[in-house]
């Protein structure tokens, strides 16, 4: 079964169980909702932790968690850490827009230019702010970093297993 991050644990909060979860994903609202199933994979275990979210709040830049069956600090000190994941299915591609994608598909794709010259793979995305970056692993060559932004990705092809760029002055 694939997995995918949707948060980090960070901490705990209080004494009543809530744990405090740097989001890693688009969708908070859903990925949190209470009812909703989360996998905490911890550091040294070799299988994940399944966990009900028992209560949601946006707390500064985080989210405050509980789960259903931990209602106490010494319930939920053993997540410290712990990565947040949910599985394939529970994926909303119905909620992405025309030219949105989830990270994990667009690591990996191959980058050719609009003249045919191919880049390299992409093998990271950054979000650095304004705009995500994709980081092209180019054989020979320093990495590539190309802003996703409309005037250097002009096509992405999933089926193709391709991006198509145009290098602006400056990139390379």
């Amino acid at each position: 079964m694939a997995y995918y991050t949707v948060g980090t644990i960070v901490n705990t909060h209080g004494i009543k169980g809530e744990v405090r979860v740097m989001a890693i994903t688009d969708f908070p609202e859903s990925r949190f909702a209470v009812g909703s199933t989360l996998y905490a994979f911890q550091k040294g275990q070799s299988k994940p932790v399944q966990l009900t979210i028992a209560s949601e709040r946006p707390h500064k830049n985080f989210y405050l968690l509980s789960f259903e069956g931990k209602p106490s600090i010494n319930d939920v000190e053993i997540y410290k850490q712990s990565t947040l994941k949910v599985t394939d299915d529970q994926l909303q591609h119905d909620q992405l827009q025309p030219g949105e994608y989830y990270y994990h598909q667009i690591v990996g794709l191959d980058v050719v230019t609009v003249d045919g010259e191919e880049l390299g793979t992409i093998k990271e995305i950054l979000s650095p702010g304004a705009n995500d970056v994709w980081v092209v692993d180019r054989p020979g060559k320093d990495d590539l970093l190309l802003p996703k932004i409309d005037q250097v990705i002009k096509h992405v092809d999933l089926d193709q297993h391709q991006v198509t760029v145009e290098l602006m002055e400056g990139l390379e």
